[in-house]
């Protein structure tokens, strides 16, 4: 089942890349890779503490990585710096210096974005520097070299270019706890260990690498980090220039324009925040169609809380709310009590502080993405399919065919719902691959092995996929805006869908920031063929509230509301012609990596049709 794009909010920004290779296999997709298992014994735990178990695990994972690099051509640079950090994160842990500086120094040549590429390596380059100059990184004395690498390697970085990625950074270290690093081995690597019998494939096995990478190097060392980090967002506190208001339009009420009907395909929509935009069905109620995250028929416009969590919603918002605030450096009341919780937070509070945060994510996001797909723009009228996103650690459901069939036709049943109700413009802030798919069989331990999970894997995503192309396919009037995701990978390398798929009335988008420079964690690849403002976009979320929100999820609909805008100019327009004229209009950048929407010269391309006043 597709689940939402979501930027990691606890990720520890690394910077990863790769190799070359001769006439060999290729590897022409993320799903081709070869899979491998591992034998756990005991507690996953216990192999990320304990030297003595962590290093015949490391050494199985090192020797099936190089062989994947020596003996298959990838073309992918995400998928090699993935491979080649495995490798750096074990080459350090296992004190073998030298070849993790040289393995820093081959995904720095393969980063793709200027600001990884500047940023690529800096934190375990000053962890090394530390440890050879003092012996010890987390001695005092090492502490204090620690501090100094790290300042003096921002010092020389263009805080124009990595000022987001510092602060990601930054957040990232603030926010990490023991009870976050082993929160995910022992609520998801731990019950898929003990449902397979005590085996783990490759796809999870990093997991269990970067923990220890956390545990041993970065947690005692977080503060230093964070300081130094601080001090350099200090010393500038430069604010991006903004290039969208420039662009923006609004269109005026009262004039001779034509009502947009958009639907919101997404968690939901707090409908009363959008008083007389709202388009009504037969009977005069709210036009909604809505599923379950079992992918049975379901009423309301917003996914439901459950009765426990309902009295916790403001407290909720108010964490959602502290994890932006720490994304942009605000020293707000929110960040400050979110970076308490989440320090101190105890291992058996894991799974239900996460799944809690998850599950208030989802339910405000398709208010956010409908927010800014209709902002300045009174012809927007709003119709409603709900999907109910799974919020848990390990999946519920569990992937099927019989839900995949049922997801299949529920892909039909929303646009053929969307074809009834006049939308033309639908924005998708949502996505799945097959490895996500794969990795969720495991999780459930479907499948006797890595080689039966990637056949049904398979069958289960190209009965999805399929689906979402048929039925986009049999609304050639609708425009269908995808977001590209949040994996920073090639979106079409990785299978993501529906960002991967090609059709004439299908766009993808990615996320760029105020100033148009690429975001950090936007995938990208063919099918991509337009940026926009993607990075702590402010929006309403349920309830009223204002929220900055960072994704492509947010970038998209601010392509859905460029082309309603430009449908109620004129209506005539076709999806065909509604995408030349966006792409047209864009400004590429001089690296060539983005196409940055500009909806001022785009509406400026669209002769105004006469309609009946609003």
């Amino acid at each position: 089942m597709p689940t939402r794009f979501l930027v990691p909010l606890l990720a520890l920004v690394l910077g990863l890349a790769p190799g070359l290779a001769d006439a060999k296999p290729r590897i022409a997709k993320a799903a081709d890779l070869p899979r491998f298992t591992y034998r756990i014994d005991g507690k996953a735990e216990d192999v990320v503490r304990d030297p003595a178990k962590f290093a015949p695990f490391a050494a199985a994972v090192r020797r099936d990585v190089e062989s994947v690099l020596a003996d298959y051509e990838i073309d992918d640079h995400a998928t090699l710096r993935q491979l080649e950090g495995e490798l750096a994160l074990i080459d350090y842990l296992e004190g073998r210096r030298d070849d993790a500086l040289a393995r820093l120094a081959r995904i720095k040549a393969l980063q793709d974005k200027p600001a990884a590429k500047l940023m690529s390596g800096l934190v375990m380059r000053a962890l090394i520097g530390a440890d050879v100059k003092t012996g010890s990184a987390t001695s005092q004395a090492g502490r204090d070299e620690v501090g100094r690498l790290f300042d003096a390697e921002l010092a020389g970085l263009p805080y124009n270019v990595v000022q987001n990625e510092v602060r990601e950074l930054k957040a990232g270290l603030e926010l990490t706890s023991e009870a976050l690093i082993l929160g995910y081995v022992t609520n998801v690597i731990q019950p898929t260990v003990d449902k397979s019998g005590g085996t783990l494939s490759s796809d999870l096995a990093p997991a269990l690498i970067g923990a220890r990478y956390r545990l041993v190097a970065l947690l005692p060392l977080k503060d230093v980090g964070a300081r130094s980090l601080e001090r350099y967002l200090t010393a500038h506190r430069v604010v991006k220039p903004d290039i969208w208001t420039a662009r923006d339009v609004t269109l005026a009420p009262g004039k001779p324009y034509h009502p947009v009907n958009i639907a919101i395909w997404d968690s939901g929509v707090d409908l009363a925040l959008f008083p007389g935009r709202v388009v009504d069905n037969a009977s005069g109620r709210p036009a909604v169609i809505a599923f379950d995250r079992y992918s049975e028929p379901a009423t309301g416009d917003l996914q439901p809380i459950p009765a426990s969590l309902r009295d916790r919603i403001p407290q909720l918002k108010a964490r959602l709310k502290g994890f932006s605030d720490l994304q942009s450096n605000i020293d707000s009341p929110e960040a400050t009590a979110v970076k308490q919780y989440l320090s101190t937070l105890k291992p058996d509070e894991y799974k239900s502080a996460v799944e809690n945060l998850g599950l208030a994510g989802n339910w405000m996001h398709g208010t956010h993405v409908a927010g800014i797909a209709t902002a300045g723009n009174p012809y927007a009228r709003i119709v409603v399919g709900r999907i109910e996103f799974d919020w848990h650690l390990l999946p519920d459901p569990c992937p099927s065919r019989e839900l995949a069939l049922k997801d299949a036709k529920n892909a039909m049943a929303y646009v053929d719902f969307f074809k009834h109700h006049d939308v033309r413009v639908v924005n998708m802030s949502w996505g799945g691959s097959v490895k996500g798919v794969e990795e969720a069989l495991e999780m459930c331990n479907i499948g006797k092995d890595p080689a039966e999970r990637k056949k049904i894997a398979r069958e289960l995503f190209d009965i999805q996929k399929s689906a979402l192309t048929r039925a986009f396919g049999s609304a050639p009037g609708i425009l269908f805006v995808a977001a590209a995701g949040n994996s920073n990978q090639n979106a079409s390398f990785a299978e993501d869908i529906p960002a991967d798929i090609a059709l004439p009335n299908l766009i993808t988008v990615g996320a760029v920031d105020q100033a148009g420079d690429e975001a950090s964690f936007t995938s990208y690849g063919p099918t991509v063929v337009v940026d926009a403002n993607g990075y702590q976009v402010e929006s309403v979320i349920p309830g009223g509230e204002k929220l900055a929100e960072s994704g492509t999820s947010m970038a998209s609909p601010q392509v859905v509301n460029l082309a309603a805008k430009m449908l109620a100019v004129d209506s005539g327009l076709t999806p065909t012609q509604i995408i030349a004229i966006i792409r047209d209009t864009a400004e590429t950048t001089p690296d060539g990596r983005r196409n940055l929407i500009d909806p001022k010269k785009a509406l400026a391309k669209v002769t105004p049709t006469t309609v009946r006043a609003e």
